[in-house]
């Protein structure tokens, strides 16, 4: 057929014959220019094809034929003044577009229509001059290389030809993304190109994440669904993501607590934690006895309920290396004070699962012999390492095809781009690096999208006694009250401070023993400490700070 204007072609179609296949001939839009539709460009060269799937009446632009002014109607227009109801299926109405010179039998808009736009119609509703009705579509199509459809104004100035009979056995190429790809198993391994890189800030410190941009050819193996665990390394501002394949052997740090409270919140419900006391603590009369350097503990697990909640805890009176059962159980209020250490127990090393199995996150380890895969691992070279939390994330195994040799693992929930799959040999799936180095302001995104723990906090601590006041609103004692054994009673500290022992996450995902923040602030009324004992309470939180 010769070359129509898109605007004659679309109104002359049949859509009973779609999808039909048109080649961009000539017009305004040509040799690459770009048009803008519905906020997407779309580039329109000479000889582009178009497969046409549907067509949708988006207006009729009604013409005075005497006065040339416009008018414009809605597809549901039925000849009613004002905003008329929508009508899937509209029908007759009387006072509808009549042809000019025919009977008075009101036409539908979309009846009117076929009746040819050169032809003027009559309509009572928009008065007595004859109508030239001029419709506009919208046409929605496909075009290679475009994810998705393409919705066209049929007024676009440009020609078109209809190619339907040469052309019907055309691929139109659907570009997918790396996250659709990922759900495709069935297409793996195949050959991909790159159209539009990830978008972003970086994620990955890693050579191979600059070349992942237009135009790079990748090898796509495979896609693997194994956990990964955020390791950070706390004060040298470095994070990491460690792969379930990761082979190095761990050691457990011991973990150091301030405080009772920090220590009920490290105990896992039916495993005990031992640790060791670092400071001097007075007792509180006969129900709670001094605690001594040295001692040797074992938190069991919190008892009571309210107010009254006590730490259960086992004194051992032997050495270390003793295995006697002899001691004395004690219970601890959670406002007490003290310095404690986690009592290590050998030198045992771990792998990154079997560490897991043990432990609960986050802890603190460290790597005493590197992965014997990596040429060089960093984390063998840091004194320590805080594992913070453990993440379900799949990725798809790719490489470069010039350099197939060398892979890397995509995880398209992160790093999503564009890409379009090409014909074309696989190599085998190559190792992959199991520790990958976050950049910094990728991890603190991370930690914000993390979700908070359910595990509820522990009770918080009775409220301590405000000077001259007795507990439970009793009148104050008549006998004057000496600030000291009190105050060596919490350690020479205040009643509840901030945890420090707890993970770095705290504040970003709840950590147990955070104080609820839609709590009355006052309940956090704490003792006013007399200038009389200011300079040795200064003195000695020099000496252990809290």
């Amino acid at each position: 057929m010769e070359p129509l204007s898109l605007q004659e072609y679309i109104c002359s179609l049949d859509p009973t014959t779609l999808p039909r296949i048109l080649r961009i001939c000539s017009g305004v839009y040509f040799q690459g220019s770009v048009y803008e539709i519905s906020g997407n460009e779309c580039c329109l060269s000479t000889g582009d094809l178009l497969k046409v799937t549907a067509v949708a009446l988006q207006k009729v632009i009604c013409e005075d034929v005497g006065t040339g002014q416009t008018t414009e109607l809605p597809p549901t227009f039925k000849g009613e003044r004002g905003c008329p109801a929508p009508s899937r299926t509209p029908g007759p109405a009387p006072s509808g577009p009549v042809p000019e010179g025919g009977r008075d039998r009101g036409l539908t808009l979309q009846q009117a229509l076929g009746k040819g736009q050169s032809q003027p119609v009559l309509c009572r509703a928009l008065g007595p001059r004859a109508l030239i009705l001029r419709p506009v579509y919208e046409v929605h199509a496909a075009m290679d290389l475009r994810r998705d459809v393409v919705k066209i104004p049929s007024t676009l100035e440009v020609d078109v030809e209809d190619v339907t009979a040469e052309a019907q056995h055309a691929r139109f190429s659907q570009p997918l993304l790396l996250s659709e790809v990922l759900a495709m198993a069935h297409v793996l391994p195949v050959q991909a190109e790159i159209l539009e890189g990830p978008a972003g800030p970086a994620v990955f410190q890693s050579s191979w994440v600059p070349r992942l941009r237009q135009g790079q050819r990748l090898q796509l193996h495979g896609c693997s669904g194994s956990w990964r665990v955020l390791a950070s390394a706390p004060g040298r501002r470095r994070h990491f993501l460690l792969a379930s394949t990761y082979r190095g052997q761990l050691r457990m740090r011991p973990r150091q607590f301030t405080g009772v409270q920090e220590l009920a919140a490290a105990v896992c419900p039916g495993r005990a934690l031992r640790v060791v006391v670092t400071q001097d603590c007075e007792g509180r009369g006969l129900h709670v006895p001094p605690l001594s350097v040295g001692d040797r503990l074992e938190a069991m697990g919190l008892q009571g309920h309210g107010p009254g909640t006590r730490l259960r805890c086992h004194r051992h009176s032997g050495d270390e290396e003793e295995e006697e059962e002899e001691g004395e159980e004690l219970l601890l209020p959670l406002d007490l004070g003290g310095s404690f250490v986690e009592e290590a127990r050998g030198s045992r090393r771990y792998g990154l699962e079997e560490l897991l199995e043990r432990r609960a996150l986050p802890c603190d380890v460290r790597v005493v012999a590197p992965d014997p895969a990596l040429a060089g691992d960093a984390l063998g070279t840091l004194p320590a390492l805080r594992l913070e939390a453990r993440l379900h994330l799949p990725v798809l195994v790719g490489s470069f095809c010039e350099e197939p040799e060398q892979g890397f693992e995509v995880p398209p929930r992160w790093m999503d781009c564009s890409v379009l799959l090409r014909q074309g040999p696989v190599r085998p799936a190559p190792h992959c690096a199991p520790v990958q180095e976050l950049t910094e302001d990728f991890y603190y995104r991370l930690l914000a999208q993390l979700p908070r723990s359910e595990a509820p906090p522990p009770p918080r601590p009775p409220k301590p006694v405000q000077a001259g006041m007795a507990p439970r609103g009793n009148p104050p004692s008549s006998a004057p009250q000496s600030p000291g054994p009190a105050l060596m009673g919490a350690c020479a500290a205040p009643p509840v401070l901030p945890q420090r022992s707890a993970s770095s996450l705290c504040g970003q995902r709840g950590c147990p023993g955070d104080a609820d923040p839609g709590s009355d602030s006052s309940e956090h009324d704490y003792e006013t400490i007399d200038d009389a004992i200011q300079k040795p309470v200064h003195k000695m939180q020099a000496i252990f700070p809290f």
